[in-house]
């Protein structure tokens, strides 16, 4: 079987079963089976599969027509125009996300030691890295999301396994979190891709989905330097009650929006 016919029949599969996008979904697998890039499979129609190819093309179908999340299967994830590797021991990175960075970069530019809590996939703490040059602190409570950062972190950058920011000392020009925010009621009611796959220890946000929020900017005002930020992503739903949780100590009290128009970042300047 060629390339071409592969694709044709591999996305015809995905998207009698409903599966988004199943066109580029058979491209990203295919890709990940000849562990070639798209523009080598779209120069390439012709080509021939192996056996074994042919063989991780049509496992990673049934995974994907399973729920398997696409990342959780080619272990890949853009994030600001870089590549994380995910694996199901971290929540895969949002576009959504992305509105933290820029949050941060915003009213944090100066920044040199910065500090990502629930990092997950690390990559909070490694873009901010980078684009600040900065110095980077990544913590979070599974060693098995730590080992996944570990592969995505660069030089410069630090992994420590708490819960939250329990083991940690010294100061901070600025903390990011994207801590779990759902409350437990809902999580059943979630996609399939989501409720059945993502780690529920990454999705989980206790009581009104706020109980990390409440643990965080205490954690924050122990570690910022004074005139430090802390910006932290929120589900659609929390706006007013985590902001509800900064104290007059803080000032520049913001909320982001996303692209649709839902809060999305909270942040704020610590002026004790």
């Amino acid at each position: 079987m060629n390339l071409q016919t592969a694709l044709r029949q591999g996305s015809e599969i995905l998207a009698a079963a409903g599966i988004a996008e199943p066109r580029l979904t058979a491209e990203l697998l295919l890709c990940h089976a000849l562990h070639r890039d798209r523009a080598w499979l779209y120069a390439h129609p012709e080509c021939e599969l192996s056996v074994v190819e042919w063989i991780h093309y049509g496992r990673y179908l049934h995974e994907r027509l399973q729920g398997r999340p696409l990342q959780y299967i080619t272990r890949r994830q853009e994030f600001y125009g870089r590549e994380f590797e995910v694996t199901p021991a971290v929540l895969i990175p949002r576009p959504e996300t992305e509105h933290v960075v820029e949050e941060a970069l915003r009213v944090a530019a100066g920044a040199r030691r910065l500090l990502d809590l629930c990092t997950g996939s690390g990559n909070l703490a490694v873009t901010l890295a980078l684009e600040l040059d900065a110095r980077a602190v990544a913590a979070d409570l599974s060693f098995a999301a730590l080992e996944v950062a570990r592969r995505n972190v660069l030089r410069h950058r630090e992994l420590v396994q708490c819960d939250l920011a329990e083991a940690l000392a010294g100061r901070f020009d600025l903390i990011v979190a994207n801590p779990p925010y759902i409350p437990p009621e809902e999580i059943a009611g979630l996609q399939r891709e989501v409720r059945d796959y993502e780690p529920r220890m990454a999705l989980d946000g206790g009581a009104g989905g706020l109980e990390f929020y409440r643990r965080i900017v205490p954690e924050a005002e122990r570690l910022l330097e004074p005139g430090g930020w802390l910006a932290v992503e929120i589900g659609c739903q929390g706006e007013e009650a985590v902001r509800a949780l900064f104290g007059p100590q803080w000032t520049d009290l913001h909320t982001g929006y996303d692209l649709a128009g839902w809060p999305r970042v909270v942040r704020a300047r610590y002026a004790p």
